[in-house]
């Protein structure tokens, strides 16, 4: 059956419509696939920039924490250094104060006598022998022997047997030393140094702790003591 001009017409314009509508259907579909994968796609890129960002951002922490934690460290131990240095140099002060008093002790045999005789007693029981020699500063020979005699008394009291002390008037100690004796035994090979100067040495290393704790106070770095 052939169709009218008007009716051909109105099929066409009827196909139009049909394809508009479907591709307006089409077209919105696109779209709104297009921009569900774009905020899909956003998402997934601000996540990344933002995880990239923290990520920097915490190395960044990381490395100025360090810094500042080194820096800290430094500065601690450049001061810790400077207090032990200066707490070195009072100590120091202090021993040679007691080195220039010692000077003054043989100055004053009422003070110097009982000293030697301390001193040369504590050698003897040392060495524990029959026949010591005593070597002194050669100010000091006329001294010291006065000190053997009781000295040698001292020592056959506690030892239960004589002992024959004789001074050395040939090699005598350093006239730089304060002095104090040092006493040698029978064969010469063995020495007990009991001068002022080595005296005040064991006295220090033995004192420095009290010491210490006198002028400082505790330290808080200490874990131990005795």
């Amino acid at each position: 059956m052939t169709l009218s001009d008007e009716q051909v017409k109105s099929e066409l314009t009827k196909m139009q419509a049909f394809i508009e509508k479907e591709a307006k259907e089409k077209a919105k579909e696109i779209k709104l696939k297009a921009d569900e994968e774009y905020e899909i796609e956003k998402a997934s890129i601000v996540r990344s920039e933002t995880a990239a960002i923290d990520s920097t951002y915490e190395q960044k922490l990381k490395k100025a924490s360090l810094a500042q934690q080194i820096t800290k460290s430094t500065i601690a131990n450049k001061t810790r250094l400077r207090i032990l240095a200066t707490k070195e140099e009072v100590l120091n002060e202090i021993f040679d104060e007691v080195k220039k008093e010692l000077k003054t002790v043989a100055q004053n045999k009422a003070q110097y006598l009982p000293v030697l005789v301390g001193l040369i007693e504590e050698g003897v029981l040392a060495l524990l022998e029959e026949k010591v020699t005593v070597r002194v500063k050669q100010a000091d020979v006329e001294i010291a022997k006065e000190a053997t005699v009781e000295a040698a008394k001292n020592f056959e009291s506690k030892s239960k047997f004589a002992v024959d002390i004789t001074i050395d008037e040939e090699n005598f100690l350093s006239n730089d030393i304060a002095g104090g004796v040092v006493v040698v035994n029978g064969t010469g090979k063995i020495e007990v140094d009991n001068t002022l100067e080595e005296r005040l040495k064991i006295l220090s290393e033995e004192a420095l702790p009290a010491i210490r704790l006198e002028l400082f106070g505790i330290s808080k770095t200490r874990k131990f003591f005795d």
